[in-house]
C-alpha cells in the first residue's frame, strides 16, 4: 500500500511554488506542449496589437531582429554591422488573457563568454506585469524552447519579453493558449523612446539577464522606452553611428561611449558627435557620462590620468556648451554611477554584474528625471 505524501503547513509555501515552476519547465509530463494544441495562437511579432520595442528601425525591416537597418550597413564599421545583430534593449511587449505562452526560438550562435551567464548573452526574460518571472536559454545546438505560466485565471496581464543582449536570434514561434486575447501594451510615460550610445557596458556587458542591463532598469524605473545602441569594444563615436543615433526622433540622448576611445580620441569624437546630435534635434536633452571607477584606476597612475582626462573632457565639453546657450546638455560624472566603494559591481574590473548596472542605474536616474521634467523618486 503506498503511503501518502504529507506536506508540512510550514514547508507549502516552499515546495508548492517549486513543484509549479517544474511544470512550467516540463510540459510535456503535464500535459501538452502549448506550441503542440490544436488552435493555440501564435503571434505575429510584425502585426499589432504585438509591439517591439527598442529597435529603432524595425519598421523598416520587421522580419529581422536586429539594431541597425541594412541601409546603413556600408556606412559603419564591420565591428559595428556584426554587434548590431545583437537585439540588446529590445523587447516584445502585449496583453493577454492567456495563462500560458510558449517560446521558440533559435541563436545561431550558443557559445558563452567567459564572464557573462549564458542566460544575459543568449537567452530571454519574461516579465509579467512588470514583474520578473522567469527565463529562457538556449540548448547546445541554439534551440530556445520554453513553456512558462502567466497565471491561473483567464485575465489579462501585461507581458513582456526581453531579447538576447549578445546574440543574434530569430523567434520562430511565440504561442498563446487556444481563444487567447491578445490587445496593445500598456503605454509609456513618454511617447518616444530614450537613445543610450556607447560601448559593451552600454550594450549590457556583463549582466546576468537580459533584462538587468542599467539602460532595461532604467526603463523600468522611469516606465521609458528606450534604444540601446551599445557596441561592445566598438563604441568609438564615428561620425557614420553619429548620423544614424541623430535618426531617431528621442526623448532624450544618454552618451556613455567613454570605455573604448583613447582620451585624445575621445576628445574629438564627442565634440563631433554632440554636433551631429544637436543639428537634428537642438533642443533635445542630451546627457553626456564620464568614466565611472575602473579600480585598476587604484594601481595605475597612468591609468587614473587616462580616465580622469575623459572626464575632464566631458565635463569641460558641457560646461562651455551650456555657457553658450545650450542648456538641454547635462553632464552626468560617472563615479556617481559607479564609485570607488562600488568597485564590487564589476565582474571583471570593467564590466558591471547585475549589482553594478544597478548603482549605474541609480547614479543615472536623476538625472535623467531632471532633463525630463519627471516627477522626483520618493524612496
Amino acid at each position: 500500500m503506498p503511503f501518502p505524501i504529507v506536506v508540512p503547513p510550514a514547508w507549502r509555501r516552499i515546495v508548492l511554488p517549486v513543484v509549479l515552476g517544474v511544470s512550467c519547465l516540463l510540459p510535456g509530463v503535464f500535459g501538452a506542449a502549448l506550441w503542440d494544441l490544436p488552435g493555440a495562437r501564435s503571434l505575429d511579432l510584425s502585426e499589432a496589437p504585438v509591439q517591439v520595442a527598442g529597435l529603432g528601425w524595425f519598421a523598416e525591416e520587421p522580419s529581422v531582429l536586429r539594431r541597425l537597418p541594412a541601409r546603413l550597413k556600408d556606412r559603419v564599421s564591420p565591428a559595428v554591422w556584426g554587434l548590431a545583430q545583437h537585439p540588446s534593449g529590445a523587447r516584445v511587449r502585449f496583453r493577454t488573457d492567456s495563462t500560458r505562452l510558449g517560446l521558440v526560438a533559435r541563436n545561431p550562435d550558443a557559445s558563452t563568454m567567459h564572464h557573462m551567464t549564458s542566460v544575459g548573452q543568449n537567452g530571454f526574460d519574461l516579465y509579467v506585469d512588470g514583474q520578473y518571472r522567469n527565463s529562457a536559454w538556449p540548448d547546445a545546438k541554439g534551440l530556445i524552447q520554453r513553456e512558462w505560466t502567466l497565471g491561473e485565471d483567464r485575465r489579462l496581464r501585461e507581458v513582456t519579453l526581453y531579447l538576447p543582449l549578445y546574440k543574434a536570434v530569430t523567434v520562430e514561434r511565440l504561442v498563446l493558449e487556444p481563444g487567447a486575447v491578445v490587445s496593445a501594451p500598456s503605454s509609456f510615460a513618454r511617447p518616444r523612446p530614450v537613445v543610450f550610445y556607447g560601448s559593451s557596458i552600454t550594450q549590457g556587458g556583463c549582466a546576468e539577464n537580459p533584462g538587468l542591463s542599467y539602460t532595461a532598469l532604467l526603463g523600468r524605473s522611469l516606465n521609458l522606452d528606450f534604444i540601446n545602441l551599445g557596441f561592445s569594444g566598438a563604441g568609438l563615436g564615428e561620425p557614420a553611428v553619429a548620423e544614424a543615433v541623430a535618426e531617431i526622433d528621442a526623448e532624450a540622448f544618454v552618451l556613455d561611449f567613454w570605455a573604448n576611445p583613447s582620451p585624445e580620441a575621445y576628445r574629438d569624437a564627442l565634440r563631433g558627435f554632440v554636433d551631429t546630435v544637436r543639428r537634428r534635434h537642438p533642443r533635445t536633452p542630451i546627457l553626456v557620462t564620464g568614466p565611472f571607477w575602473f579600480p585598476a584606476e587604484a594601481g595605475s597612475s597612468a591609468l587614473h590620468a587616462q580616465q580622469e582626462a575623459k572626464r575632464k573632457t566631458a565635463r569641460d565639453l558641457v560646461a562651455a556648451r551650456r555657457k553658450a546657450g545650450d542648456r538641454a546638455i547635462t553632464f552626468v560624472d560617472g563615479l556617481g554611477m559607479l564609485s570607488p566603494s562600488q568597485g564590487s559591481g564589476l565582474v571583471d574590473g570593467v564590466h558591471p554584474n547585475s549589482l553594478g548596472f544597478q548603482h549605474c542605474a541609480d547614479g543615472l536616474e536623476p538625472h535623467l528625471r531632471r532633463s525630463l521634467r519627471l516627477p522626483v523618486r520618493r524612496h
